[in-house]
């Protein structure tokens, strides 16, 4: 534990309650009252920010992340740094984002050829640097200190390649490369890109705040608006399931996937995040974000409330599905969830707008839709179940 003064780091981001002592550099944005998207990302900003890189998708998030000529993110009081955002289209940001982590870390691997082919040309002290800077090479927090240790350090050499070296000083530290979009852009239109890049094995990290509609657009439905739910294209209900982007996700085998829900538990989620960051190669973290176009009888202030709603009725499940556990003879996947109260199922569907407003217009349908609605998350519990009981230590 470090104590130290101004805005220094004060604790190890080690917990939730620790976490909230680090600056967010992810601050003011535009986003609707009581958005459920934006804790999510002001998290990621505290654990990742100073050496993160964003390719967000078009949408809420873009917008709100940034609104011309202003933005929400922000550089670090201690450092300087902060994260390194763009926005592309609905079709091609997770293409987008492999070729900002692809760049980086060409550049990165150039710098560490370098270092090596001129090793002997530097003094004890740099190559001491060099040596700690290789060893955590792919320790993303080591880094920025490294990095700075081994910047500093060339700066007193004077053989030509050390300038060389110096001007590629921006990628010593190892990226935090981040994709965001909504469901629109995951489930929807930008899902061929997005499968492309989880197939690739590139060691990227992939938020989707999952708000069950296309939000910015007005509320339209997606392949992620469950069954019974009203939305502009589906006046009278969703009638078919909603897809599991997750499952989808897990049968490569060699994806990190994450379900969360940070209203109903927010160490959950951190320690999703953490494992996601750790894990060397793809990772997909789900985020169930309450959004306007739901409608929340108990008002968009009481948005992280209703996560837990979700997840304690069953309407939401959490899990995590971590590769690296399967080499050691350890079930990959791991449901975080309770057992749920399906008693409270109904109660929740009728807290909000998009569901309620069924009975009103359709009172029959209505009914079949909810049934239908609970049916669903009860099935997709239990194939949780079978996952989470499947023996691996053969």
């Amino acid at each position: 534990m470090e104590h130290q003064v101004g805005y220094k780091q004060v604790v190890e981001p080690n917990n939730v309650k620790n976490s909230q002592f680090a600056q967010p550099l992810f601050e003011f944005s535009g986003a609707c009252a009581g958005c459920g998207e934006t804790p999510y990302i002001k998290l990621i900003s505290q654990l990742f920010g100073e050496r993160m890189m964003v390719a967000n998708a078009t949408g809420c998030s873009s917008i709100y992340g940034g609104s011309a000529p202003s933005t929400p993110y922000c550089t670090n009081y201690k450092s300087g740094r902060g994260p390194a955002w763009s926005n592309s289209l609905f079709e091609d940001n997770a293409e987008y984002g492999f070729g900002m982590a692809e760049g980086a870390n060409r550049l990165r691997e150039r710098a560490k050829r370098l270092l090596e082919e001129n090793k002997q040309e530097f003094s004890a002290d740099t190559q001491a640097a060099i040596q700690a800077w290789t060893d955590a090479y792919l320790d993303g927090d080591k880094t920025l200190a490294t990095s700075d240790a081994l910047a500093a350090a060339l700066e007193k050499e004077t053989a030509p390649v050390a300038k060389d070296i110096l001007a590629l000083k921006q990628y010593f530290t190892k990226k935090s490369q981040w994709i965001f979009g909504g469901d629109g852009w995951a489930y929807d239109i930008g899902y061929g890109g997005l499968d492309h890049v989880l197939a690739s094995g590139e060691d990227v990290n992939v938020l989707v705040v999952d708000t069950e509609v296309y939000s910015n657009t007005g509320g339209q439905s997606s392949k992620s608006t469950p069954a019974g739910a009203v939305a502009k294209f589906a006046a009278s209900g969703k009638r078919i399931r909603k897809k599991d982007l997750g499952m989808m996700a897990m049968s490569y085998g060699y994806v990190y996937v994450a379900q969360v829900a940070m209203g109903a538990n927010q160490a959950q989620y951190m320690k999703a995040l953490k494992e996601a960051e750790a894990y060397h190669g793809p990772s997909l973290i789900i985020a169930y974000a309450p959004c306007i176009n739901h409608g929340l009888k108990a008002s968009m202030g009481k948005s992280q409330q209703e996560e837990k709603k979700a997840v304690e009725c069953g309407y939401w499940q959490l899990y995590r599905y971590n590769p690296d556990l399967e080499a050691e003879g350890k079930n990959p996947f791991q449901l975080d969830s309770k057992e749920p109260d399906y008693t409270k199922f109904r109660d929740f569907l009728m807290g909000e707008v998009r569901f309620n407003s069924l009975m009103k217009a359709a009172p029959a349908d209505a009914e079949r839709l909810f049934e239908e609605t609970e049916n669903d998350a009860r099935w997709k519990l239990n194939g949780y179940k079978r996952l989470a009981a499947m023996d691996y230590s053969k």
